[in-house]
């Protein structure tokens, strides 16, 4: 009967707030979690949540990867995957890994992409704030003997 490991049953989650309930308080966890009803605080977890359809969180969350389709009104910091379905509404400001938005999904607010889950971790311990380009890109030779002008531009053929 409970063969089955998806999201859409409570099956593979260590702790449920059901749909009849509201938790009024700050929530943290080692395991995954999956809320269905109502949480006025904020959520870290170092497992996965799961927010479902009827769910309304007000407070931010820190998780691995975060699956939305419900409400928040809230900051949401994923070390991994960030995904709002179409029925999910999102008021606040982003820090993920990656991140997917299904067609109907709402977001209001501003997205920083993190290049590594170590990345998150290291900045979160030490409580600096991530620039909001946190790629290294290599600068171009061609570029570079560009901006060099007492230097000529060496073409290589073929």
């Amino acid at each position: 009967m409970f063969k089955k490991k998806d999201l859409s049953s409570s099956q593979g989650f260590d702790t449920l707030i059901g749909t009849n309930t509201t938790f009024v308080g700050n929530i943290e966890s080692s395991g995954s979690i999956r809320i269905d009803g109502r949480l006025n605080g904020d959520l870290k977890v170092e497992g996965d949540i799961f927010i479902g359809s009827n769910a309304e969180i007000t407070g931010n969350i820190y998780a691995n990867n975060v699956q939305l389709a419900g409400m928040v009104e809230g900051n949401i910091e994923s070390v991994g995957i960030l995904r709002i379905l179409s029925t999910a509404k999102l008021f606040g400001d982003i820090n993920v890994h990656s991140f997917v938005a299904d067609e109907g999904g709402v977001f209001h607010g501003k997205c920083c992409m993190i290049d590594s889950p170590q990345e998150a971790l290291s900045s979160e311990k030490s409580g600096a704030k991530r620039p909001h380009s946190s790629r290294d890109y290599k600068k171009s030779s061609v570029l570079a003997q560009m901006e060099d002008k007492d230097k000529p531009v060496e073409l290589i053929e073929k």
